[in-house]
């Protein structure tokens, strides 16, 4: 289970994961409040990929791109979160 140490490579993979197959991808956020951090987990039960932060920016970005996949989600078309955060 790769954990991702850098926010630009994990949402690529993120996205290319849940692009491939959208009905298997499956979309983890958990919050450690002992140690505020917060950790997202993308899976499609073959690859997971790991993101963990205690960084306000970072889990900012987070919470903005999880809100997007859930939207595309959602969506009757399907495209790309990239185009979405433009």
């Amino acid at each position: 289970m790769p954990q991702y140490q850098n926010w630009e490579e994990f949402s690529h993979a993120a996205e290319k994961l849940y692009l491939a197959d959208p009905m298997k991808a499956h979309v983890v956020l958990k919050y450690g409040h002992s140690n505020g951090s917060l950790c997202i987990k993308v899976t499609d039960d073959l690859v997971c990929l790991v993101y963990r932060t205690d960084q306000a920016q970072e889990i900012k970005k987070i919470e903005k791109f999880h809100s997007q996949l859930v939207r595309l989600m959602v969506a009757k078309e399907s495209g790309s979160v990239a185009r979405e955060t433009d």
